[in-house]
């Protein structure tokens, strides 16, 4: 995992610690899904964990860091993984357009765990197109009004505050988005319910009804929402190649176990060519996938303004790569692989959504295909 030249030691003792905690700590986490995400915040804040998810600045943040803490979490716990990211995703906003105000009120609350955060853009019509989002935010004297809905929203119901993006300019597309920060117990906002879906994930639909904000609570200015947006998704693109890094790092381990073990016509399943090919391909397709991650992290923290096509390609071919290694993985288990309960059938439920969200398989080639379309002269 830490054999990279994209890593420094200090990364490297780092995923020690996260994977002494992981093993030890997350495995021991147990009760409802509720319960299990509040008590794998406050056992992340514990161990210092959650204070990789904010910084002092957004270029300060430590990206590495947070794919070595994704890789390692998403290896025992994809409940854990989403917990610890969504502190980062849900606040990175505020670190990029808030006020000092709301920097001093928020981030802190994050890092120790005593809020728990949330990024709410999607709506019912509006997923991969963000400028078809409906939820808009009017001008009220010193306030603003926000009317809509929002859907798919991961921790919605959960979390202490969510940044929520609106139109404030109908007529502008993506330019008229504008972002504010609205906490859970705000007159007019509301949590209609949760979606479940096919693997544990604290996720919902949130509504907003006359629900009313202070103007401080704008983050930048009218109309950088979508911009706001667009950076936190740069930032964090490549963490999503992590965790799927690590759900595959996972399934490798679990199908070269039982290779190993599981006797067929008279000796292993290992010692079959079939299966070997099998293995080569999943080890391979999990290293490249990993140096993927790790180079557009390592130049987001070299101080690149944007990684744009890096991690773009770190999150597209490190999901798609972790759910061939995974079905990989469930082939060589055979029938053992689609019992409920197995680790690998587990991780096939888990890892179907890393290509869904933060944007789409198709939607990171069309910006792959666009950065290298002006990066080369006809």
């Amino acid at each position: 995992m830490t054999d990279t030249p994209f890593l420094e030691e200090k990364h490297r003792e780092l995923a020690r610690q996260v994977r002494r905690f992981a093993s030890d700590r997350v495995t021991e986490i147990e009760g409802s899904e509720e319960e299990q995400s509040r008590e794998l915040v406050a056992a992340l804040a514990s161990e210092g964990l959650l204070n990789y998810t904010t910084s002092d600045s957004p270029s300060s943040l430590d990206v590495r860091a947070l794919c070595v803490i994704r890789e390692r979490l998403s290896y025992e716990s994809a409940l854990a993984d989403l917990m610890f990211v969504m502190q980062g995703l849900g606040s990175f906003p505020i670190l990029v357009a808030g006020s000092n105000e709301m920097k001093e009120r928020f981030l802190p609350r994050v890092a120790d765990g005593k809020m728990i955060a949330a990024f709410a853009i999607t709506e019912p019509d509006a997923g991969s197109d963000v400028s078809a989002i409906k939820t808009t935010a009017r001008r009220d004297g010193a306030d603003y009004v926000i009317e809509g809905r929002k859907t798919f929203i991961s921790n919605a119901g959960l979390a202490d505050f969510y940044t929520v993006f609106t139109k404030t300019d109908m007529d502008r597309g993506a330019k008229g988005i504008s972002a504010f920060v609205v906490e859970r117990d705000t007159p007019g906002f509301s949590f209609e319910g949760k979606i479940d879906l096919i693997a544990p994930h604290p996720i919902g639909t949130i509504a907003f009804n006359n629900c009313k904000i202070p103007a401080s609570n704008l983050l930048g200015e009218e109309g950088q929402g979508f911009r706001i947006a667009m950076a936190t998704l740069d930032t964090f693109r490549p963490t999503v190649g992590a965790a799927a890094v690590g759900l595959a790092w996972r399934a490798l381990d679990e199908a070269v176990s039982y290779a190993k073990r599981r006797v067929q016509f008279g000796r292993p399943i290992a010692e079959f060519q079939a299966t070997q090919m099998k293995i080569a391909e999943m080890a391979t397709e999990l290293e490249a996938a990993r140096l993927l991650v790790y180079r557009a992290a390592w130049k987001k923290d070299s101080g690149a303004e944007r990684v744009t096509i890096e991690s773009a390609m770190a999150k597209l071919y490190a999901t798609e790569a972790a759910q061939r290694v995974i079905d990989h993985a469930v082939q060589i288990h055979g029938g053992a692989g689609v019992v409920s309960g197995a680790v690998v059938e587990r991780l096939y439920r888990e890892v179907r959504a890393l290509r869904i969200y933060e944007g789409t398989s198709e939607i990171q080639k069309l910006v792959i295909a666009s950065q290298v379309l002006k990066s080369i002269e006809s």
